[in-house]
C-alpha cells in the first residue's frame, strides 16, 4: 500500500449526502497538513470533483476559476454544495461551495464540455530542460531535516516534484528571475478515470505555481516570518494526460506588487503535448528587513 496515494484517493472520494435543496450537497475529508490549514489543492480537487458528480458522464471538465474565501482547518471534514447553473448541447457550467462550520472557504465555477473537433495548434515546451531521474528528489534535499513540514514535503505528499533550476525549501540560489520548471508524478499507480486525473492535476497544480515571485527576489520557503496564501487559482485542461506519469510544469511571474504575486504556469507531458494551463495568484508578505527589493 503507499500511504500518499492512498490518501489522495480517499480525499477525493466525496460521500453523495442525499440532501436535496437547489443544489446537490457531498462531503469529504481533509487531509492532514504540518500547518493546520487545509491545502488549496485539496479543496480545489474536491470540489471539482463534486460539481463531476452532477453532469452527464461525456461531458469532461475544461476550466475552473476558484477564489479562496477563508483558511480551512484539517480538523473538520468539508461539505460540497453544487449550483446546477446551466445545461446546454455542448457545455455545462456548475459553480460548488465548500464550506466549514456553516461557512464558505472556497467558491468556484467550473465549465463541463462534450467533445468536439476544432482548430488545434499549442505553445511548444521548451527545450533544453533535464530529465527528472537527474534531478534531487524533496526527500534527498530534506529527508534530513527534523521538522513537521520538511517530513511532510519530503515523504508525506502524494507527488514527487523536482525542481529546475533548483529548490527554494531552504534557500533561493542561482539567477533572481522570475521563472522555474518542476517535474511532478504521482508517487503510485492511479485508476484510469480521466476525470480522477484531471482533478488530481488541478491538487498538484497548487504545490508550486507560486514559487517564481519568491525565486524571483531571492526569498526561500524558509525564510523567517514569511506569509503566503493562494487567493484564486484559475485552471484549463486542453487534452488528457496520466498524472502518475511525469509532467513538466513550467512556470512564470508576470508580476508582483500590492503585497499580492500572480504566476502563471503551462503543463506539459513527457512527449511535449500540452496538457494544461494554470494562474494564481497569492497574498506574499515579507517580514520588514526582508522586503522585496
Amino acid at each position: 500500500m503507499n500511504g500518499p496515494i492512498d490518501g489522495l484517493l480517499s480525499t477525493l472520494h466525496l460521500t453523495d449526502t442525499g440532501a436535496r435543496t437547489t443544489e446537490d450537497i457531498f462531503t469529504g475529508p481533509s487531509q492532514w497538513m504540518p500547518h493546520g490549514r487545509v491545502f488549496g489543492g485539496q479543496v480545489l480537487a474536491q470540489a471539482l470533483i463534486a460539481a463531476m458528480h452532477t453532469v452527464p458522464s461525456e461531458r469532461t471538465i475544461h476550466s475552473m476559476h476558484g477564489y479562496f474565501l477563508r483558511p480551512g482547518d484539517v480538523t473538520h471534514p468539508i461539505t460540497f454544495s453544487v449550483d446546477r447553473l446551466h445545461d446546454g448541447r455542448s457545455f455545462s457550467t456548475r459553480r460548488t461551495h465548500a464550506f466549514q462550520n456553516g461557512v464558505p472557504i472556497l467558491s468556484l465555477i467550473a465549465s463541463f464540455q462534450h467533445g468536439d473537433d476544432g482548430l488545434e495548434h499549442q505553445v511548444e515546451m521548451p527545450e533544453g530542460i533535464p530529465d527528472p531521474e537527474g534531478l534531487p528528489t524533496a526527500a534527498e534535499v530534506l529527508g534530513e531535516i527534523d521538522h513537521d513540514v520538511a517530513r511532510h514535503w519530503s515523504s508525506e505528499r502524494a507527488f514527487d516534484v523536482r525542481h529546475i533550476p533548483s529548490p527554494i525549501y531552504l534557500s533561493a540560489d542561482g539567477d533572481r528571475e522570475p521563472r522555474q520548471a518542476v517535474w511532478m508524478r504521482a508517487f503510485g499507480r492511479l485508476p484510469d478515470d480521466p476525470k480522477q486525473h484531471r482533478a488530481a492535476l488541478a491538487y498538484a497544480s497548487d504545490y508550486s505555481i507560486l514559487e517564481p515571485v519568491l525565486r524571483a527576489h531571492g526569498v526561500a520557503w524558509a525564510t523567517p516570518g514569511l506569509k503566503i496564501a493562494s487567493l484564486d487559482h484559475a485552471m484549463w485542461w486542453h487534452r488528457d494526460a496520466r498524472v502518475d506519469e511525469w509532467l513538466l510544469y513550467v512556470q512564470e511571474s508576470p508580476s508582483a506588487s500590492g503585497g499580492r504575486g500572480l504566476s502563471l504556469g503551462r503543463i506539459y507531458a513527457r512527449d511535449g503535448v500540452l496538457v494544461a494551463s494554470v494562474a494564481q495568484e497569492g497574498m506574499i508578505r515579507i517580514p520588514r528587513g526582508d522586503a522585496f527589493d
